[in-house]
């Protein structure tokens, strides 16, 4: 605009009569003497900075071009003279790459699919002559993932793997740090998925040590030496990591070589863990209502015998909750092909429950037995109505209760009710045998009443020692 304007002013001044050509040079004067000033101002700031330069400590430093604007990170780490394709220090010893990792947490373990889920940061350390650079005060350069794809670095891959991405929001979770004498520090947030092969002998009291593999895909050990930066302090977990069905006892590292018989041998490092179950929710979930249930059966013995609809859906339907909890457990669990701890338990419980329905089908079976012997007895027995000489055999009645000798339902005589009596008649005459039938009879009514009699003690007793042998080995 103002150069418009001087323009459009010279132009007025060509075209003023001559009376005027002094005021339009005096003009044109004075816009040289104004920029003359602005010139010289200039020159004198540029002194003063100069002079500044010279005089103090503070900006005596030369620039740094690390930190130069317009300074690329091509030109300055010089990649387009070197081919990054092949290892630092190719045809010569091995590269040395120490790792260390920190464990952001441990997602998910999986005894189904025998896997876990870890999130962690993997750095890398090395030495590439190759992207030393010329820096006056030894600070380092920083860059994202977008520079990692021009230069080497360690090809590492996690073995036993099953899937595993790096994290890319907002950008990709890569960090790339050059020093100037070389060295390199290559970090990256990874989420893994891997294989643990679990022992589920002593499930749910087990413990199990899962363990992520790292090793170099391409590279044996005569190429590339990889190692733990500082042994097990290589190794750093969050404190905030927990699980809810384990409790992490441990984390370390180790260092071992792994041999393939097609390319040789490879450094191979080990992040370890070992794992406790929690046994809390499977007390709640499976161990109590399983013992419950082997309680509840055991009421039946306190029943009366010939209480049929009681004492049968009792055994049937602890009988079913048993089949369903051993059920439930299988289906969350792998298809092993052995036995584990809460089988074990699971199955003595229902061995347990399913006799105390075969104890009542015995004690039924043999009190049906008892009835028809009864029957039988009373019709051998003579009557004794009128006789005249009743010294030749000695009656002994022995009154019994109606509920106790399975007779019940009888009609009342005489407004009286007729109650059972046992008879056992004593014959004075070997010639006359009738108390074999008694004496029978009477031996079999004791012991079916003996079995829920000795059941109230034999099941309890049998299923706490049990449990105790159970803990005992399972507990160590």
């Amino acid at each position: 605009m103002g150069r418009d304007s001087g323009h459009h002013a010279h132009g007025c001044c060509a075209a003023q009569p001559a009376a005027l050509d002094g005021r339009c040079v005096r003009a044109e004067a004075s816009q040289r003497t104004n920029t003359a000033a602005v010139q010289t101002l200039q020159v004198i700031h540029k002194l003063t900075l100069q002079l500044l330069f010279s005089i103090s400590p503070i900006f005596k430093r030369s620039p740094d071009v690390t930190k130069a604007w317009g300074t690329k990170s091509d030109t300055l780490l010089k990649l387009d003279e070197h081919d990054f394709t092949m290892r630092p220090g190719f045809g010569g010893p091995a590269v040395p790459v120490g790792v260390d990792v920190q464990v952001e947490s441990l997602d998910a373990i999986s005894e189904v699919d025998m896997d876990f889920t870890m999130t962690l940061y993997l750095r890398h350390y090395w030495k590439d002559e190759r992207l030393a650079f010329r820096s006056n005060t030894n600070h380092s350069m920083t860059f994202d993932g977008r520079i990692v794809k021009k230069i080497w670095v360690p090809d590492m891959f996690f073995v036993h793997s099953k899937k595993s991405f790096t994290h890319d929001t907002t950008t990709d979770n890569v960090m790339l740090r050059v020093y100037p004498d070389g060295k390199v520090l290559y970090s990256l947030r990874v989420t893994v998925t891997a294989m643990c092969s679990m022992d589920l002998s002593h499930f749910p009291l087990d413990t199990q040590t899962c363990s992520l593999e790292i090793e170099s895909y391409a590279y044996t050990d005569d190429d590339l030496m990889l190692y733990w930066k500082e042994g097990n302090r290589s190794l750093n977990t969050d404190e905030r990591i927990s699980l809810s069905q384990f409790l992490i006892q441990e984390f370390h590292t180790t260092t071992r070589l792994a041999f393939y018989s097609s390319t040789g041998w490879y450094n191979r490092l080990y992040i370890n863990f070992t794992l406790r179950r929690h046994i809390f929710f499977f007390l709640l979930q499976t161990y109590f209502p399983a013992t419950l249930m082997v309680m509840l059966s055991w009421v039946s013995f306190w029943i009366d015998r010939r209480a049929v609809p009681a004492r049968v859906p009792l055994g049937i339907t602890t009988v079913l909750t048993m089949s369903t909890i051993i059920t439930g457990v299988n289906a969350s669990m792998p298809r092993v092909s052995y036995i584990k701890a809460v089988d074990i338990y699971l199955w003595v419980s229902f061995v347990f429950v399913f006799l105390s329905v075969i104890e009542y089908a015995a004690v039924n079976y043999l009190s049906t037995l008892q009835e028809r012997k009864e029957r039988k007895q009373r019709e051998r027995l003579p009557c004794t109505c009128g006789v005249d000489h009743p010294g030749m055999m000695s009656a002994s009645y022995s009154e019994v209760d109606a509920n106790t000798t399975g007779n019940y339902g009888m009609r009342e005589e005489n407004g009286v009710k007729r109650e059972r009596m046992l008879v056992q008649l004593a014959m004075e005459s070997d010639q006359i045998t009738g108390h074999v039938g008694s004496t029978v009879y009477s031996s079999v009514w004791i012991d079916t009443h003996a079995i829920d009699k000795y059941s109230r003690v034999v099941f309890p007793g049998s299923y706490i020692l049990f449990n105790i042998i159970y803990w005992s080995i399972y507990s160590i």
